[in-house]
């Protein structure tokens, strides 16, 4: 079957976009803060245990993202001004307050990301989905004390009526279709639109180093080299780019200090523009508006 949500547009017959100040490229970073529950299977990095209950290897790893990865994460960020844009699972807004009142204080801005990353958004009912959805929201909202514009299923998953079900909540971009360098609209129910915006399913440590095995040194490069092309392209049709971290990979010492050299490089360049999800795509809506 067709998707039906937007219609094919190579990059090359689009016309050029523009950034603010002449940017070329805008540099969109999404620390994802996560939580896991204690006796269901999940990201692991030691399969042997993965379906044990409880999994003491696999779950102790993925709570050093929380306990001590994000705040190395935190204080790289701080350093170069990259003000993040967290993928927030709602239940860490009750498990690790500590994190959403370090993230307020930096201005983050908050997009949804499901309850728990124990738990998927594929084959749900549409009326449960429309419920966690809900649940997600305004949890977040109470929290945070702002309602998520941007949306990130929990391991990119939706089901034929998520997109749908997020505009009808409110939300105006999501960031789940990894098909694209620039944002674009998405059609969806009362012929409204949502927008999709770059999200990168390589330039993401859980790829890199799970997926492919690769050291810090070669996620450095991939990050390097990814910024070299987007940049070069950008000085005629601007680019999006997307760094994608989980603090309890990239926040690992021996990983974070690689992190933090690519942060230079690319700050050390000049018409970069570092944005926020609702930051890019509010942008993208007025350029639209003005070619219209």
């Amino acid at each position: 079957m067709e998707h039906a949500r937007f219609d094919f547009s190579p990059i090359v017959n689009r016309r050029p976009l523009k950034l603010p100040n002449g940017a070329r490229v805008a540099l969109w970073v999404i620390p994802n803060l996560e939580h896991f529950h204690f006796d269901q299977p999940s990201i692991s990095i030691y399969e042997s245990t993965a379906g044990f209950k409880p999994d003491i290897l696999n779950y102790s790893w993925r709570d050093y993202g929380v306990r001590v990865g994000i705040w190395r994460l935190i204080d790289m960020m701080k350093k170069y001004n990259i003000k993040g844009t967290a993928a927030l699972n709602s239940d860490v807004c009750k498990e690790y307050p500590e994190i959403i009142e370090a993230g307020k204080q930096l201005g983050w801005e908050w997009m949804g990301h499901g309850i728990t990353n124990s738990k998927l958004m594929a084959n749900l009912e549409k009326e449960e989905e429309h419920q966690i959805i809900k649940d997600v929201l305004g949890t977040i909202e109470k929290s945070t004390g702002s309602k998520p514009k941007g949306w990130l299923g929990p391991a990119l998953t939706e089901t034929f009526n998520t997109l749908d079900l997020l505009k009808e909540e409110g939300i105006e971009y999501v960031a789940d279709w990894v098909n694209d360098d620039q944002p674009y609209a998405m059609k969806v129910k009362n012929r409204s639109l949502l927008y999709s915006i770059p999200y990168s399913i390589e330039i993401n440590d859980i790829t890199a180093f799970l997926r492919f095995g690769y050291t810090p040194e070669q996620f450095y490069q991939m990050i390097v080299d990814q910024f070299d092309v987007l940049y070069a392209e950008g000085e005629s049709n601007a680019r999006v780019m997307s760094i994608c971290l989980h603090p309890f990979l990239i926040g690992q010492p021996f990983r974070s200090k690689y992190l933090e050299k690519a942060f230079a490089y690319i700050t050390n360049h000049k018409d970069v523009w570092i944005a926020t999800g609702s930051e890019i795509i509010d942008y993208f809506k007025t350029t639209e508006k003005e070619a219209n």
